[in-house]
């Protein structure tokens, strides 16, 4: 569900001065790595990064499609390795910090934004992306609001930073506190913005706690259907098409497989390592369209609104889940 942002085509300056074969050549290289070993979703996060400031991505015009439909994959394989009950009592129990966590976010949002003043549109995105599901949220709602590419571009430089920042600091913290893996789970999914790096914190620390991410996550992520609506409304374009996540619909289709045909048993763990590498080279990904030209052009205001309401959702979240989650 992330959309590798589109400011990642502004003309970088690299650090490496390599031709386009040499580009080309190391990028492999890189990405073989992250197929072949058994390579973190953080540090093949971290590889895409530098290579896309080292010497930058060779490929970058197929990077949005390839990272798109790549998580989608990979999310729908994790499905053979879940339970339906488990999943279905997961997403009861994250389904009223979801809603909460959702309008209290997008409302102060809309006060930060005005008070930093700034564009009404960029801080509209930037909070349907961290209420939501980071880049996919505004990716579907851009259009809807009839954003201009740069204040699409602003909102996703700063959901991008941020979730980057999650990816490594979440797993620290869950540990320093000792979250259990439901709470952790939980803590993952209301709190990180991008589903790739919700997946990749929560797989990091159990198997339970990737299952709970998982699964409220993508619950939450339904929730861009409404708030996509509410939008054209509030901005006046009520004509403009929603997007619709309907790759969500074939990972509960999978959960149901795994939990009623047992002769998915013999097949499941092979979709679900697979689908964890997917995981991995989705991030790879994401990482390389990330380059320090682009992430440069979103400025301190945005930056600043999308930390403080990161900070308020993450401390939120993770107050009400320590005190009343069980």
């Amino acid at each position: 569900m992330d959309t590798t942002s589109k400011h990642s085509a502004v003309s970088p300056t690299h650090f490496l001065n390599l031709s386009r074969t040499n580009q080309q050549i190391l990028f492999v290289l890189l990405l073989i790595v992250c197929l072949t070993f058994s390579v973190s979703p953080p540090i093949a996060l971290l590889l895409g990064l530098l290579i896309a400031n080292l010497s930058g991505h060779p490929f970058l015009h197929l990077n949005h499609k390839a990272t798109s439909v790549l998580l989608q994959l990979s999310v729908i394989g994790l499905g053979f390795g879940m339970n339906l009950h488990s999943a279905i009592a997961a997403g009861k129990e994250g389904l009223v910090f979801t809603i909460v966590s959702i309008f209290s976010t997008l409302f102060l949002g809309i006060l930060l934004g005005k008070w930093l003043g700034i564009d009404k549109k960029i801080a509209h995105l930037i909070s349907c992306g961290t209420a939501i599901c980071g880049g996919s949220a505004i990716a579907a709602i851009a259009p809807v609001v009839e954003s201009k590419e740069n204040q699409t571009s602003v909102a996703l430089g700063v959901i991008f930073i941020l979730n980057s920042v999650a990816l490594f600091l979440f797993p620290v913290i869950g540990h320093w506190l000792q979250l259990s893996q439901n709470e952790f789970g939980l803590w993952c999914a209301i709190a990180i913005h991008d589903t790739s790096s919700v997946v990749g914190a929560a797989n990091k620390f159990g198997a339970e706690a990737l299952q709970v991410a998982t699964t409220v996550k993508l619950a939450r992520a339904l929730w861009i259907i409404p708030i996509a609506i509410g939008s054209s409304y509030l901005f006046k374009n009520g004509k403009k098409k929603v997007t619709i996540p309907y790759f969500i619909f074939l990972f509960i289709l999978a959960l149901v497989v795994n939990t009623y045909v047992p002769a998915v048993a013999t097949v499941a763990p092979f979709l679900v390592s697979v689908s964890k590498v997917g995981l991995t080279i989705t991030l790879f990904l994401i990482g390389a369209g990330l380059n320090y030209t682009s992430l440069k052009q979103v400025g301190i205001k945005p930056l600043l609104q999308g930390i403080l309401l990161w900070g308020f959702i993450a401390g939120m979240a993770l107050l009400v889940i320590m005190n009343y989650a069980h």
